[in-house]
């Protein structure tokens, strides 16, 4: 890997107080491990140029490559660039074809633009410039002392693009090497489970290399390699992918996916097949993750959210007797729920989810956290009983959507 260790500093006191999440060092987190650089520590410091001075002196001790994000802007708490300069000795100079470039910006959006603004022209002599394609605070990056700075903006939305339009390029021409990765996602088993099934595999290996992360719900694989071309980075890669995958290659629900809902849409898509969704306590979540991706209309043609036992037999055709009986939650209801939207929606394949997401058992024994999970297709319905335990809401209903949308996976794979 890149022999080179990172420190994030974000710099804002509206952090520390809570009003904001540090949402950039997530993403740039994920965004250096795929460069094979690795982050040593994550700093959050207030708009205080003393303590500022004293996380930089700190993290130039420890560190070779240091990134900030925040304090770039127009206003007087915005120190980053005059307390960077003073603790690595560099001016901070006015650059004039900044400064027409940020009037521009006003311009061009119709603003008028306060003096104040131009503070966001000046930058520490001798950097290389990072325009911000979403604001209208550039970003730069030096190397004093061995040590490289990278300044960065604190708004998400505009850190994540100018990492990939500026940093990025800036810190892979630190190493002549080409790094490679590629990420398996899985669903099914935790991070914890899927260490032990690969420790013996993984532990001692050095390039590549295989780190497992917990995700919300799931668990992924990162697989990088350091070669001195990307064909070869590929040939190193190989052997180890197919290794993982004959250990864990059940539970992989794609390679290099973003997730579940966008490799069912993939997958009904390429066979030309459609869905449609019936759900009780997920309360439309299945159909919001599947619209979330652009052209789920090709394969997704809608759902019915089904909450109360009227809509269950009113729409979905679900028997009344066997709602007073075996009540809402139970593996029959599931199951008529399922073909119940198949047939009014008129679709190759159907899910449906019907559950307690609350904190109490029903009148019907069910205790909190069960839920049934039903698939429809032309073969047959099948219905998965699950204890999730009596979590949080969303915890149960993201669990119940991706479970929906693992079964569908698996019967079109």
């Amino acid at each position: 890997m890149m022999a080179h260790r990172a420190e994030l500093i974000a710099v804002g006191t509206e952090l520390l107080l809570g009003n904001v999440v540090n949402a950039d060092a997530r993403i740039l987190s994920e965004k250096l491990a795929e460069l094979g650089i690795d982050v040593l520590y994550h700093t959050v410091v207030g708009d205080n140029p003393a303590r500022l001075r004293e996380a930089l002196e700190l993290a130039r001790s420890r560190v070779d490559i240091i990134i900030t994000t925040g304090g770039l802007g127009p206003t007087y708490d915005d120190l980053t660039k005059q307390t960077i300069c003073e603790v690595f000795g560099r001016k901070n100079i006015l650059r004039p074809e900044l400064e027409e470039w940020v009037r521009g910006v006003f311009v061009s959006r119709g603003r008028e633009m306060t003096e104040n603004n131009l503070k966001q022209a000046y930058l520490p002599e001798n950097c290389t410039v990072f325009l911000n394609e979403n604001g209208t605070a550039p970003g730069c990056a030096f190397c004093e002392g061995g040590v490289h700075v990278l300044m960065l903006p604190g708004p998400p939305h505009e850190c994540e693009l100018m990492f990939t339009t500026g940093a990025e390029p800036y810190l892979r021409a630190l190493s002549r090497d080409v790094i490679v990765s590629h990420t398996l996602r899985i669903y099914g088993k935790g991070e914890s489970e899927v260490e032990s099934l690969l420790y013996d595999k993984i532990s001692g290996m050095t390039n590549p290399t295989v780190a497992p992360y917990a995700k919300p719900d799931e668990c992924m694989l990162r697989v990088t390699a350091k070669a001195e071309s990307r064909e070869a980075a590929e040939k190193l890669l190989s052997p180890v992918l197919d290794e993982l995958m004959s250990v864990v290659g059940e539970w992989v629900y794609g390679v290099d996916v973003d997730s579940l809902e966008q490799v069912c849409l993939d997958l009904l898509k390429r066979r030309g097949l459609t869905l449609a969704a019936a759900e009780s306590c997920t309360g439309g979540l299945i159909a919001k993750r599947l619209t979330d991706n652009a052209g789920a209309s090709k394969a997704f043609l809608g759902g019915i959210v089904c909450y109360s036992n009227g809509v269950k037999a009113n729409q979905l055709n679900v028997p009344w007797d066997m709602l007073n009986e075996l009540g809402p939650v139970s593996e029959p209801v599931a199951r008529a729920m399922a073909e119940g939207a198949r047939a009014a929606i008129g679709t190759d394949y159907a899910v449906s989810v019907t559950g307690l997401a609350g904190a109490d058992p029903d009148e019907f024994g069910n205790p909190p956290g069960r839920v049934y999970v039903g698939l429809a297709t032309p073969e047959g319905t099948t219905v998965k009983k699950c204890d999730f335990g009596a979590r949080t809401r969303d915890h149960i209903r993201q669990q119940s959507a991706n479970t929906a949308l693992d079964m569908l996976r698996r019967a079109l794979q």
